[in-house]
């Protein structure tokens, strides 16, 4: 046996079951005896992740995820070895908390790694929906002067109101006061550390704001919480965004509103049935759709993998993770 292979078998082994490129691979294999196994249509086929359960799962002490592909707790049942479960960002809505935690298993995210990312993109769609930045550029391309087409209107002067003040919703407030905005939030209670004004009911935020700005958890507790009250409140001159998940969002209902001019525009990085783009808001074309793209980031993937590796080498050791979710 030659010192490398003895090497590796010393390391503690850890399944990836989620993409990364091949440069964190190998950073991620000078900590770890890598299993590459990441699972296709966003977990929606498990099969890559179960060979290598079923090949490995004795071995397996360290499972890299992420909020949608997450795990289950057949999954967990099947590596008894488990001791630690990661997520890359900062979604954890398919990992079973309570029943890691009854079996000793310890989860991870990898907050604070992609937030600036989260609201730099966040800002970016809400002004490219606002200023219909999609349909100008299409209408520049086609010869249109701006004489012959409405003004749009602008984003400076008006209220934000951000429904989730985490992390991630509090950069989001950062960055709109730069453009002047009044600042409101809905959270389940009121923050000491923020002057905001604080709504107890995401009905009466809609009402206030100009822009609805979706940063919450997914997961059943939020699910279609944007629903076609909520957005008849907002009306028909204000806009939504959500770099959330897109369980939070009723897109039916959204483009119900946007076809009946009960709501002026969307800007969406998350929607329901992720990746197949949601096709019913395809006729709107000032509607603002990426893929799920928010938190990506050169930067922020190496911060979020980085994080991984320093949870779950933490942990082996013997010392606190540094953001345990469970």
């Amino acid at each position: 046996m030659n010192d490398a292979t003895s090497e590796s078998r010393t390391l503690a082994v850890a399944l990836v079951l989620v993409f990364i490129t091949e440069a964190h691979r190998e950073l991620v294999s000078r900590s770890f005896e890598l299993i590459y196994a990441p699972n296709a249509g966003l977990g929606a086929d498990r099969s890559n992740g179960a060979r290598q359960i079923a090949s490995r799962g004795n071995d397996i002490q360290v499972v890299l995820t992420n909020g949608t592909n997450g795990i289950t707790m057949q999954e967990i049942d099947a590596m008894p070895n488990l001791r630690i479960v990661c997520t890359l960002g900062v979604g954890h809505e398919n990992v079973p908390l309570a029943y890691a935690r009854e079996r000793g298993v310890v989860v991870c995210n990898a907050a604070n790694t992609n937030d600036d990312c989260v609201a730099d993109h966040a800002l970016a769609i809400l002004l490219a929906a606002v200023r219909g930045v999609p349909k100008l550029n299409r209408q520049c391309r086609d010869g249109i002067w701006r004489d012959d087409i409405p003004r749009p209107p602008h984003v400076s002067g008006r209220r934000m109101g951000i429904f989730g003040l985490g992390a991630i919703g509090r950069k989001i407030a950062k960055r709109g006061l730069g453009f002047d905005l009044e600042i409101g939030y809905f959270n389940r209670t009121p923050r000491t550390d923020v002057t905001y004004r604080y709504f107890d009911s995401l009905l009466s935020m809609a009402a206030w704001c100009d822009f609805l700005m979706v940063a919450v958890p997914g997961g059943t507790a939020t699910y279609h919480m944007v629903d076609e009250t909520v957005l008849d409140a907002l009306g028909p001159e204000g806009i939504l965004v959500n770099v959330a998940r897109g369980g939070v969002v009723d897109t039916a209902a959204v483009a119900r509103a946007l076809r009946e001019g009960r709501l002026y525009n969307a800007a969406l990085d998350v929607y329901e049935g992720e990746p197949t783009p949601p096709s019913e808001l395809f006729e709107f074309e000032n509607v603002v759709l990426t893929p799920h793209v928010g938190g990506i980031s050169p930067q922020a993937i190496h911060a979020s993998v980085v994080r991984f590796i320093d949870n779950a080498t933490r942990h082996l050791a013997g010392l606190p993770p540094l953001t345990q979710v469970n």
